[in-house]
């Protein structure tokens, strides 16, 4: 399972089919609320602030959930902890389009977060588990791929059919979908693991500056990029002139496009770094999120709409080559018995932290611009690629893999 071989085997290509998959409709879930954007307020009368809180709840929620369901990963069956969060955000989604009212929508929204948080960190941990450790960008790219490919199409169903059939079938619909691949996981074999005994404290995860300074890096890296995607529709149409199925169309075009072979040039460009360098995949994810800032203030600033497009185009490119290596570069630091733990524990603090950045963004559109707003989180994401060379300098002090976690790294056999 764990060969070095350059083909893949059919477990992995099974493996990675089927979690990219729920990978696909759990983020057309996330962004096909995007577009309706613009339908809420008018259907609902409530103020950007509000609506930029379907956001920052559902991600508060995913945060607190993700410890614990991190922690069940590393001790108890993935594949079932897998289809029943999918199956949780299925059915909050359907519940989604059944709301009368913002308030119940905000509930229902929010529990979505529960469902995402008990299969990633479980997904993540059973494809580190099927690949060797010099792949891992690589296959965890192919996983955030389905994501990536999935937002875009959440753009585009919301924006067509959100215009023409209303909001609550938008909802109704991707709630239904997203039950078949929930459930075709437990089909699947889980990757073999240590003892269940030598499972790691968090505490101790805790200890290894590397992993602090990643997580404050992801902070600044989820505050930006979830803010930037809840703004981008709702931005186009109110200060480019763009129609909302245009918006929605091009958009989630540009999307399919920059974003999924951003993340697969990634993926592949960090695992060839970092055979050179014990940093290489952070050497790619910084560089990208600092190569992508200009290109997103281009777009901002822009009144042409074939610059804001080519802008978004490029900057999408580069912003999506973190997703593969900074899982990776998780597990290499992490015990085989930690990884769906570490994940959670990256997850609780970047999306809790991120979770506020829609709100806030649209707070400041309220009292002034939003155009501000989204220029303030660009500057937060270079924060956060330049935090990405804290942990490199970490890495090269105390080297890949913690002395304090040297002893769980032996018994695991890793």
């Amino acid at each position: 399972m764990n060969s070095n071989s350059t083909s893949l085997t059919a477990y992995q290509v099974r493996l990675l089919a089927v979690l990219a998959l729920i990978n696909f409709v759990n983020f057309a879930d996330r962004q096909v609320i995007v577009p309706l954007v613009p339908l809420l307020r008018d259907q609902l009368g409530v103020t950007d602030a509000q609506l930029g809180s379907l956001q920052t709840w559902l991600l508060v929620v995913l945060a607190v959930a993700s410890i614990p369901f991190g922690f069940f990963a590393d001790r108890f069956s993935q594949t079932r902890i897998i289809a029943r969060g999918v199956v949780f955000w299925s059915l909050a989604t359907i519940v989604s389009g059944l709301a009368p009212s913002f308030s119940i929508l905000l509930v229902a929204r929010a529990l979505v977060g529960v469902g995402e948080a008990a299969y990633a960190p479980a997904a993540q941990s059973m494809i580190s588990g099927a690949f060797p450790q010099e792949r891992r960008a690589r296959a965890q790219a192919i996983f955030a791929a389905g994501m990536l490919l999935g937002g875009a199409s959440g753009l585009a169903l919301g924006g067509i059919m959100g215009e023409s059939s209303g909001w609550q079938h938008v909802f109704f619909l991707v709630g239904l979908v997203g039950l078949v691949p929930g459930l075709s996981v437990l089909k699947l074999k889980e990757p073999p693991r240590a003892p269940r005994s030598e499972v790691v404290p968090i505490g101790r995860l805790l200890r290894v500056p590397a992993f602090l300074a990643m997580i404050a890096a992801g902070m600044f890296i989820t505050f930006s990029s979830v803010s930037l995607l809840a703004w981008s529709i709702d931005f186009a149409v109110n200060y480019k002139e763009f129609s909302l199925r245009q918006a929605s169309y091009e958009l989630a075009a540009i999307a399919l496009f920059s974003l999924v072979f951003g993340v697969l040039t990634g993926g592949y460009i960090a695992d060839r770094l970092q055979k050179r360098f014990a940093y290489g995949r952070l050497i790619a994810i910084a560089g990208a999120f600092l190569l992508a800032a200009p290109f997103v203030l281009l777009a901002i600033q822009s009144d042409t709409k074939w610059v804001v497009l080519t802008g978004l185009f490029i900057a999408g490119f580069f912003m999506s080559w973190y997703h593969g290596p900074v899982t990776a570069v998780i597990h290499d630091m992490m015990p085989q018995r930690a990884h769906a733990t570490s994940v959670g524990v990256y997850m609780f603090v970047t999306q809790l932290v991120g979770a506020f950045g829609p709100q806030l963004v649209g707070k400041i559109s309220d009292l002034r611009d939003l155009q501000v707003g989204l220029q303030v989180a660009v500057g937060v994401m270079i924060g956060g690629a330049l935090l990405m060379f804290l942990v490199m300098y970490f890495i090269r002090r105390d080297g890949l893999r913690h002395p304090q976690l040297a002893a769980y790294h032996a018994e695991a056999g890793n």
